[in-house]
C-alpha cells in the first residue's frame, strides 16, 4: 500500500506528465499542498524530496519548488568519429558551420556558448600511462565548457591533453584565444601532419563529485558517465587524450556495429 507522501508525489507527478503543471511553473507552497492533501507539512516535504530525486522538480532557495525544465539531450554515437575525421580536411568555411556538440545535440552554432582554457602541466602517473609518455612530460591541458544559451549548465565537462613538444611546431595550437577551433582537435592535429587511425573510448558510471553535481545542475541521486577517449595516430602514438564527464540524466550513448556477412 502506498504511503501518504507517495500518493501526494504521484498526484503531482501526474500533473507534470499530463501538462497541467508545465516546465518552469511554480508548485503551490508546502502549507497549501498540506491543506489540499489533508496531510502534514513534513509529509508534503517527503513527497517533494521524492520528486526532486526523480528530476521532475527543483527547489530554488528562497522562492519555492518549480517544475524542472527538460535539459538538452545529448546522443553520442560511434559514427561521430568518422564524421570528425572527414571534417578535419574540409575548407575552413565548411568546418566553421558546425561542430561535434552540434552533431550530438542537433543545436546550431548560434545556440551555444563556448569557453576554453589552456595551461601547461606535468603528466602524472595516470595520464602518463594512458598516453604512453614518461611521468613529468609537459602537456597542454585544455578545459572546455559548452552550454546551450537557454540553459545555465554545460552539456559536458571536458579536459583534453596534448603533448606540448609534439604540437609546438604550430604556435596557434598553444593559444586558447583561437578557440573554438573550426574542425576541433582533429583539424588541429591535421595542421601538424597527424592523422588519427583509431579511437578508444572507456566508459564507466559513478556518483558525481559535489563540484560536478553543482556545475552540471544534476538532480539529487543522478550518476555521471565518465568517458576517457584516446586518439591514436597512424604511427601508433597517442595524439590526444580527453576525459569527458557526461550528465546521466540527459546523455544517451548509441553504438551501432556493422558485421560482415557470412
Amino acid at each position: 500500500m502506498a504511503k501518504a507522501y507517495e500518493r501526494i508525489a504521484d498526484e503531482l507527478r501526474q500533473s507534470i506528465r499530463t501538462g497541467r503543471l508545465k516546465p518552469g511553473d511554480q508548485l503551490p507552497a508546502e502549507t497549501r499542498l498540506a491543506e489540499q492533501s489533508g496531510r502534514s507539512v513534513p509529509t508534503v516535504r517527503d513527497a517533494l524530496r521524492l520528486l526532486q530525486a526523480e528530476g521532475l522538480i527543483e527547489k530554488v532557495h528562497g522562492r519555492g519548488n518549480f517544475v524542472r525544465r527538460a535539459r538538452t539531450a545529448v546522443q553520442r554515437t560511434n559514427a561521430r568519429h568518422q564524421w570528425e575525421k572527414d571534417r578535419a580536411r574540409q575548407p575552413h568555411e565548411k568546418r566553421a558551420q558546425t561542430g561535434a556538440t552540434e552533431h550530438d545535440t542537433g543545436l546550431d552554432v548560434g545556440d551555444l556558448v563556448f569557453r576554453a582554457a589552456y595551461r601547461e602541466i606535468a603528466a602524472d602517473e595516470d595520464i602518463a600511462a594512458a598516453m604512453g609518455v614518461a611521468v613529468g612530460t609537459v602537456l597542454v591541458e585544455r578545459t572546455y565548457r559548452t552550454r546551450y544559451s537557454a540553459e545555465r549548465a554545460p552539456l559536458t565537462l571536458v579536459t583534453s591533453y596534448l603533448v606540448r613538444e609534439r604540437i609546438e611546431s604550430n604556435p596557434d595550437l598553444l593559444d586558447e584565444t583561437n578557440e573554438p577551433w573550426p574542425g576541433g582537435t582533429w583539424n588541429q592535429l591535421h595542421t601538424i601532419g597527424v592523422e588519427i587511425d583509431s579511437v578508444e573510448e572507456r566508459v564507466r558510471a559513478r556518483p558525481p563529485t559535489a563540484e560536478e553535481a553543482e556545475e552540471l545542475d544534476l538532480p539529487p541521486g543522478t550518476a555521471v558517465l565518465v568517458l576517457r577517449k584516446t586518439l591514436v595516430d597512424t604511427e601508433g602514438l597517442v595524439a590526444e587524450m580527453s576525459d569527458v564527464t557526461l550528465p546521466g540524466d540527459r546523455t544517451e550513448t548509441l553504438f551501432t556495429t556493422h558485421l560482415e556477412r557470412w
